[in-house]
């Protein structure tokens, strides 16, 4: 191979690289400085009756219980537990209505048929939210895939009136149990790490604002305001369109690191999560054209590239092709390889770890060989719209 190409080649993609990464500092710098995760608050008596909780469900019946568990546990500051169930085919119904017994707060409704131009999810949450009491002053919007931990709500009350935010949500603590999940999730979750800020780091650019629908509270008046869940209605990432959308009328809204508050268990094993939450993380939804596929390129350069490029560098200069550009290169590689390794000690903690020593668990720390992986799934997902989702079929 020319020496002079190789060099040509180096040069370029250093100064993409370069570049890229500048931008990746500007991004993770202010994470170190990042408020610490919210923590259980206790019951305040004036927080009574003060929320409204909506859990969306699709055939939930084999994680719904810890969920409505968590939620039952919380105090009288909730005031009801709204399930807007979408005709599941499976025990969820059945699992609602015993525990409507147990709680009188819980109440299960069904939604009306899913209109043209919605997704299932907002369409449940919107009429929930339209069934809910107008004496509550705030909603909880609420996967039930999430494990609510005790001091919850009071917690996100607390917050939201002492500091101003009209919406928070909330990055919770995930629960791996495979070792395919323990490989490839923590690969797709820095690539929302390098997008957008670290949870806990506000950002006054409405495009660059990060939600997660598990755990989603949101002042009622400003759902009133811009008409409920209507304008994330046909968005597969309506969390986040939703929230942009609120950031972008001027209401102040926060991601907040919840994980000593909310635990989830997403997804059974590597396929699943590669196969559900992959086509949700380019977020094309909440984004324009441009801004999608600019990130695309901007991951592909500081998170897909690094090892492969790496590798290549070494092997060039073994061969005899050594050069300053060269040298420069697997410099700056390896660079964003140990700032990866960092990141992954940083997020350690947004994991589960289990009670007993689990060979799996240890893959967690490999995960940055699935980071080229991660890189093709966005990509992937990028360039399609979802036609299936939780067992609906939507029209291409």
């Amino acid at each position: 191979m020319n020496s002079e190409l190789i060099n040509a080649i180096s040069l370029v993609v250093l100064s993409f690289q370069g570049v890229a990464t500048l931008i990746l500092l500007s991004r993770l710098l202010p994470g170190a400085m990042r408020r610490s995760p919210l923590q259980p608050q206790p019951f305040h008596s004036h927080y009574s009756g003060k929320v409204s909780a909506i859990i969306p469900t699709l055939n939930e019946a084999e994680r719904i219980k810890p969920c409505l568990q968590g939620l039952s546990s919380q105090g009288d500051e909730l005031r009801e537990i709204i399930v807007v169930d979408s005709y599941s085919q499976d025990e969820t119904p059945a699992i609602v209505k015993a525990k409507t017994e147990e709680d009188h707060r819980f109440r299960l409704i069904n939604d009306p048929p899913l209109p043209k131009g919605w997704v299932g999810r907002p369409w449940a949450l919107h009429n929930g939210f339209l069934n809910s009491s107008h004496q509550s002053e705030w909603i909880l919007g609420i996967d039930a895939d999430t494990l609510p931990q005790a001091g919850l709500i009071n917690s996100l009350i607390t917050t939201a009136e002492t500091e101003g935010y009209d919406l928070i949500s909330l990055a919770p603590q995930f629960i791996l149990q495979f070792p395919g999940e323990w490989w490839l999730q923590p690969a797709l979750l820095v690539t929302l790490l390098y997008r957008f800020n670290s949870a806990g780091v506000d950002t006054n650019n409405s495009e660059r604002v990060m939600a997660n629908g598990q755990c989603f509270f949101c002042r009622r008046e400003v759902l009133q305001t811009i008409s409920g869940y209507s304008s994330a209605a046909d968005s597969f990432c309506d969390d986040v369109t939703l929230a942009r959308n609120i950031a972008a009328a001027g209401y102040q809204v926060g991601f907040i690191d919840g994980s000593k508050l909310i635990k989830v268990r997403m997804y059974e094993g590597a396929k699943e999560t590669w196969q559900e939450w992959g086509r949700s993380l380019d977020l094309k939804d909440a984004a324009s054209v441009l801004q999608v596929w600019s990130d695309w390129w901007f991951l592909l350069l500081v998170q897909g590239l690094p090892l492969p490029l790496s590798l290549i560098a070494l092997l060039l200069l073994n061969l005899g092709y050594g050069s300053t550009t060269l040298i420069a290169l697997l410099g700056l590689n390896l660079f964003l390889l140990f700032l990866r390794l960092i990141i992954l000690v940083a997020i350690a903690s947004c994991y589960q770890r289990p009670s007993k020593f689990s060979p799996a668990s240890w893959l967690f720390w490999f995960s940055p060989l699935a980071d080229p992986l991660a890189v093709v799934r966005i990509f992937l997902s990028s360039r399609r719209t979802p036609t299936q989702w939780r067992g609906r079929i939507y029209a291409d």
